[in-house]
């Protein structure tokens, strides 16, 4: 890493990029296994996101959102409940020296999307055109 390299700036690294999609792979395998016997996790489909890792590899903040949208808060509750366990279980699946701790939290782009793409859809927001 350069020397005077500010991190807000650049954005993650490329170590921090790879570290954090081999982490979410692995996520992904262990709930599409079924081995989070959490009865809010069990039959549901989880989508996970994203990754964001920080620049130490220490802590990791995994994004998910429930297939439909619908009970976001109880499957996030119940991962969060989980994440020893899953940490455990990336640490068997990636090799590295440190397995970061794990944070689930609600990704909420989805709704941030469907709101803006309700508004621009909106009949008052066509009117708004006026054709420049």
């Amino acid at each position: 890493m350069r020397r005077n390299q500010d991190p807000a700036r650049d954005g993650p690294s490329q170590r921090q990029l790879r570290v954090s999609e081999a982490i979410r792979h692995a996520i992904v395998a262990v709930l599409e296994r079924g081995e989070v016997h959490d009865p809010a996790v069990a039959g549901v489909a989880v989508t996970v996101t994203e990754v964001s890792i920080s620049p130490d590899l220490r802590n990791a903040t995994v994004y998910v959102v429930p297939l439909g949208g619908s009970g976001t808060e109880t499957v996030v509750a119940a991962l969060r409940r989980a994440a020893p366990f899953v940490r455990r279980r990336v640490a068997d699946a990636v090799r590295l020296r440190h397995v970061p701790n794990l944070r689930f939290e609600a990704d909420t782009g989805f709704d941030r999307a469907s709101r803006i793409d309700r508004l621009l859809r909106d009949p008052r927001a066509a009117d708004d055109d006026d054709g420049a």
